[in-house]
């Protein structure tokens, strides 16, 4: 499918971006059809996820933008009405309600942790507003339900990706060190729950507080348990990069694998030298300049990587490219349905297939409101400061 992004300024304003209705009405034409799509953003572009909720936000704008340059949707202007959650769940659920109450939007893209996300849930689903999630827990979408997709692969999914890569180099004993945030958690239950499939197990398993800024006491157990061949840090924010940090200044050789949920150039370089030989699971926007020629998703993150750093001057990340594939997964399911109907749009994007973005190929159905496998994953290391695809 093509692509509707294109280089372009990022709008100052926070919330609406859609041109005046009254200056697109022309003689002849009906108030209804100068009438904007309204499409909700709920995102933690500020507090302790803003390394994810901000180019989020940056990149909602900055493809609103530029669609309606090229006209809009069904001829008619988009507005994004976005609201700032700060990372807080009921913050993000009272701007919920009053996207679907007061500002009444036709369709939502949004939801920068899982925690936010599982709190607007009831509030679109109840009204039959289709949303499309931005986070990573597998509970968003499993069970299905009918009004919720997300654009990010699940924790299970990177779970499995982790797993194929130890298997692959003989390792079969690990440690797992996991953040005690909602993300975290749900991660290291998948992994924990998949592990075996690979012959893999667990030899320890610790755990640390968002707040926590000394990760070595969890560490220096793992050290000293006999047998670890690798270590898993299930984890996101700045939790990983302490964690990259202190297992360095221990002098821990094991191959030590993150998440998918620290996959942008932000986590290099709070972790610095140490983030040296890390591997991880993430999308092929990280390596885009890195992409063969026939690989079908490099036309599609080269386009996004250069239109987003030529308009925010700041390095792409995989947490923009999320929001990149919802808003525009979104766009499409609107023009395939020809409609701003809700339930329209949402049958649309149920039936999306082949779909190409920057995270992987989407292809949903009625059982699958994800529509990635591990294949669309990327095993990725880093390497002199910068991410490379992982040797075999």
């Amino acid at each position: 499918m093509g692509t509707h992004f294109a280089p372009g300024p990022l709008l100052r304003a926070a919330v609406l971006v859609a041109a005046t209705a009254a200056a697109a009405i022309l003689p002849g034409t009906t108030a209804s059809a100068a009438d904007p799509v309204k499409i909700g953003a709920v995102l933690s572009a500020t507090g302790p996820a803003a390394f994810l909720g901000d180019p989020e936000a940056r990149t909602l704008k900055l493809y609103v933008e530029t669609l309606n340059k090229e006209g809009g949707l069904l001829g008619r202007p988009v507005e994004l009405v976005l609201y700032d959650d700060g990372g807080d769940a009921s913050k993000a659920r009272t701007f919920a309600t009053r996207l679907v109450e007061d500002d009444e939007v036709v369709a939502m893209v949004g939801g920068t942790t899982t925690g936010t996300t599982m709190a607007m849930i009831p509030v679109f689903e109840d009204s039959g507003i289709p949303f499309i999630s931005l986070a990573g827990g597998i509970e968003i979408v499993d069970p299905v339900r009918e009004f919720v997709f997300k654009t990010p692969h699940t924790d299970k999914t990177a779970c499995q990706k982790i797993f194929q890569d130890m298997k692959a180099r003989g390792i079969a004993k690990i440690a797992l060190i996991s953040g005690t945030d909602g993300f975290g958690k749900s991660m290291r239950g998948q992994c924990l729950a998949v592990m075996g499939d690979y012959g893999i197990s667990a030899a320890a398993d610790e755990s640390y507080g968002p707040t926590d800024a000394d990760m070595t006491p969890q560490l220096n157990k793992i050290k000293n348990t006999a047998g670890v061949q690798a270590v898993l840090n299930p984890g996101f924010g700045q939790g990983p990069a302490i964690v990259t940090r202190n297992y360095a200044q221990l002098g821990l050789q094991l191959p030590l694998y993150q998440s998918h949920g620290v996959a942008s150039k932000s986590f290099i370089e709070l972790a610095g030298p140490a983030a040296e030989g890390v591997r991880l699971p993430a999308p092929a926007l990280l390596i885009a300049g890195k992409l063969g020629d026939a690989d079908p998703q490099k036309a599609i993150v080269t386009k996004y990587k250069t239109a987003y750093e030529a308009a925010t001057g700041q390095p792409v990340s995989t947490f923009g490219g999320y929001a990149f594939d919802g808003i525009e997964l979104m766009a499409d399911a609107i023009r395939r349905a020809n409609s701003t109907e809700p339930a329209k749009i949402r049958d649309a994007i149920e039936q999306t297939s082949g779909h190409v973005g920057v995270t992987g190929i989407y292809t949903m159905t009625a059982g699958d409101h994800l529509g990635l496998g591990a294949d669309s994953f990327r095993m990725l290391e880093i390497k002199g400061g910068d991410w490379v695809p992982a040797a075999p």
